[in-house]
C-alpha cells in the first residue's frame, strides 16, 4: 500500500508533525478500553503534559479563526443561514480532488485515500457520544437519534458486497500524513474537553452538512473501481441518511442553543470553521501525493490505455464563496489553474499533448448533479 511519508525518526520529523503524531498515540491509548490502569501516576503525568500540548494547538486554531467566528449573525435564523452557506466554500468543498477519485484514481490510489481517511481510530458516532454528554434534552435527544443512525441505520453500504475489497490493514498514526492526524486530533479534543463541547457540536454538524458532496464522489470512485470496504465506515455508509441528519442537526441542535444563548453563536462558528480548514489541510496533502509526477507514471489511468502523462483534470476558476479561501482558484494572468493551489504550489508543470483525440487522454470534468445520478 502507498505510504505519504516514509516512517522516520522523531528527530527528522517537523515540529508540527511530531506533535500531531504524538497526539495521535496518546489519543488512541486515552480512548481504548483496557483492563487496569497501569502505572496511574507515570500515566497522570503523562497525561498532563499531552493536554497542554492539545490545547495549545486548539487555541491556535480557535485563534485563526475568531474574527470570523465573531462575525457571524447571533440570531438563530441569521446563523443557520450562515452555516449553511459553508456547504458551498471553497474550504475543501470544492477540491478538484474529489472528482479525481471519482473518476480517475487507481484501487491503490483509493486504498490510500481512504487509509489516511481512517487513520484516527475514533469514529462520528463516538465524537456525538462523547460531545453529548450533560447537554440540554432537546439537543440531547437529536445527538442520541443522530448516533443510533451511526451505529445501525446507516451502514446498508452503496458498494457490491461482491467487490474486490482494499487490503485487511489496522490503521496507524504512522501511516497517515500530519494532516490527516491533526483533523482527527483536532475533532476528539474538541469531543473531549467539555470547555471546547459547542466547538464539537459546530465541527460535528458541519461534517454532516458536507458529507453528501465528498461521499458521492468517493463511493462513485468504489463503483467504478469495484471496490468495497472491509467494514462499515464513514465512505461505505448511504448518504441518503446525510441531509436528513444534517437538517435535523440544525433544527434540533444548533437552533435551540443559539435561541437560548446567543452568546454560542460564535463557539459553534469556531468549531465550524476549524473543521474545514483542517479538512482542507488534508485534501491539499493529499492531492500532493496522488498527483506527484511519480506515482502519475505509475498509477494515473486513461480511458484510452496509459500512452502518455499529462495532469490530472484542471478545474475552472470561481468566485469566492462563504468562509475564507485555501490558496487562489484562479491563476495570475488569467489562465486556469487547479483550485486550492497557487501557480508556485502546483504539484508539477502540466505538459501538452497531442492535438489528436484519437489519442489524447480521455479527461473530462465530473460536475456533482452527474455524480448523484451515478451513485444513486
Amino acid at each position: 500500500m502507498l505510504r505519504a511519508v516514509p516512517v522516520v525518526r522523531d528527530d527528522q520529523l517537523t515540529r508540527v508533525e511530531t506533535l500531531h503524531r504524538t497526539l495521535a498515540r496518546a489519543n488512541a491509548q486515552r480512548l481504548r478500553p483496557r483492563r487496569t490502569a497501569g502505572d496511574f501516576e507515570t500515566e497522570l503525568e503523562q497525561e498532563t503534559s499531552i493536554r497542554r500540548l492539545e490545547r495549545q494547538f486548539v487555541e491556535e486554531q480557535r485563534a485563526c479563526v475568531h474574527a470570523q467566528a465573531n462575525a457571524v449573525p447571533k440570531d438563530p435564523s441569521g446563523f443557520l443561514d450562515w452555516f449553511v452557506g459553508l456547504r458551498e466554500s471553497e474550504l475543501g468543498q470544492t477540491d478538484p480532488l474529489f472528482p479525481w477519485l471519482a473518476e480517475h484514481a487507481t484501487q491503490k490510489q483509493m486504498c490510500w485515500f481512504l487509509e489516511q481517511e481512517r487513520s484516527n481510530e475514533t469514529t462520528f458516532g463516538d465524537l456525538v457520544a462523547l460531545t453529548q454528554v450533560n447537554m440540554p434534552a432537546r439537543p440531547k435527544q437529536e445527538l442520541a437519534r443522530n448516533y443510533w443512525d451511526e451505529m445501525v441505520r446507516s451502514h446498508a453500504t452503496d458498494t457490491p458486497r461482491s467487490a474486490v475489497q482494499c487490503p485487511k490493514h489496522t490503521p496507524q498514526p504512522e501511516s497517515a500524513v500530519w494532516e490527516s492526524l491533526a483533523l482527527g486530533n483536532l475533532m476528539v479534543a474538541l469531543a473531549t474537553a467539555r470547555h471546547y463541547a459547542f466547538q464539537s457540536l459546530g465541527a460535528l454538524g458541519v461534517a454532516e452538512l458536507t458529507a453528501p458532496r465528498s461521499k458521492q464522489f468517493v463511493q462513485t470512485g468504489l463503483l467504478r473501481l469495484g471496490l468495497s470496504v472491509e467494514t462499515p465506515d464513514y465512505y461505505s455508509s448511504s448518504t441518503r441518511f446525510d441531509a436528513l441528519h444534517s437538517a435535523a442537526w440544525q433544527r434540533e441542535v444548533i437552533e435551540p442553543l443559539i435561541a437560548s444563548d446567543s452568546s454560542l453563536a460564535p463557539l459553534i462558528a469556531e468549531g465550524a470553521l476549524m473543521r474545514l480548514h483542517a479538512a482542507a489541510r488534508s485534501f491539499e496533502r493529499y492531492r500532493r501525493e496522488l498527483w506527484s509526477p511519480p506515482r502519475l507514471v505509475a498509477d494515473f489511468e486513461y480511458a484510452d490505455g496509459p500512452a502518455r502523462v499529462s495532469a490530472p483534470p484542471v478545474a475552472p476558476p470561481t468566485q469566492t464563496h462563504v468562509g475564507s479561501r485555501v490558496g487562489s482558484s484562479a491563476q495570475p494572468g488569467g489562465s486556469s489553474g487547479l483550485r486550492g493551489w497557487s501557480v508556485e504550489a502546483q504539484p508539477f508543470e502540466p505538459r501538452n499533448v497531442a492535438p489528436n483525440p484519437r489519442h489524447a487522454p480521455a479527461f473530462r470534468t465530473v460536475h456533482w448533479p452527474e455524480v448523484s445520478r451515478r451513485a444513486h
